[in-house]
């Protein structure tokens, strides 16, 4: 099933621009000017919102790798019309403006793509996972309460973790080291090139994509 909604996930305003917690407004704003568009204020949606259109996976990410010398496929693939979101709503909230726009497009969970950091992962880590527990965050924990399923697509930026559970808050909106903003950085291109396999719904191929990176 192809994605209809990748929602970036972080805190609105100048003071969290650079933090750890605003990985997934990074990678939206990156597919915005990919797209060479600009994010709009949208107040029924608690959020800015825009519109792109993914480019279908290129022949070489949708050879048929399970099979030795089979050429790519060589039909034609149209662009993937795609809305993009970041909540004004803060980190803790971002189920509302979530659930403002997927209830107005009626775009069903399944096809909505949640981008967010992940203390779980060291950075530089990028893993694709669909439905799942909220793993203690904040935005996820809100997502599910107000969507009502889990069964939404999850694209995770690993942050490291500061190693005690009392540093967390002050971690997660903590600006990254330079060392850390780089490998960032790294799976963020990375996550930018498979992403016309996710939102084509080529999920084995796109983990495969992101998962075997060294």
């Amino acid at each position: 099933m192809s994605i209809a909604l990748i929602v970036g996930l972080g805190n609105p305003g100048p003071r969290y621009v650079a933090t750890r917690h605003n990985v997934g407004f990074w990678v939206v704003d990156n597919l915005a000017v990919q797209a060479k568009t600009q994010f709009r204020n949208e107040n029924k949606f608690l959020g800015e919102v825009c519109q792109v259109e993914i480019p279908p996976p290129p022949p070489s990410q949708r050879r048929d790798t399970s099979q030795k010398n089979v050429p790519p496929k060589e039909k034609s693939l149209s662009p993937l019309p795609c809305r993009l979101l970041k909540a004004h709503t803060f980190m803790n909230n971002s189920g509302q403006a979530v659930r403002a726009l997927a209830n107005y497009y009626k775009i069903p969970v399944e096809q909505i793509l949640v981008v967010h950091d992940d203390l779980d992962f060291p950075p530089g880590t990028v893993r694709l996972k669909k439905g799942g527990s909220d793993c203690k965050h904040n935005g996820l924990k809100s997502i599910i309460a107000h969507l009502g399923s889990n069964q939404f697509l999850r694209l995770r930026f690993g942050i490291g973790h500061p190693g005690r559970s009392a540093e967390v808050t002050n971690y997660v909106l903590g600006i990254p080291t330079r060392e850390e903003q780089i490998v960032i950085e790294e799976a963020m291109n990375a996550a930018l090139e498979a992403m016309p396999l996710i939102v084509a719904g080529e999920l084995d191929k796109a983990m495969q994509l992101l998962h075997t990176r060294i």
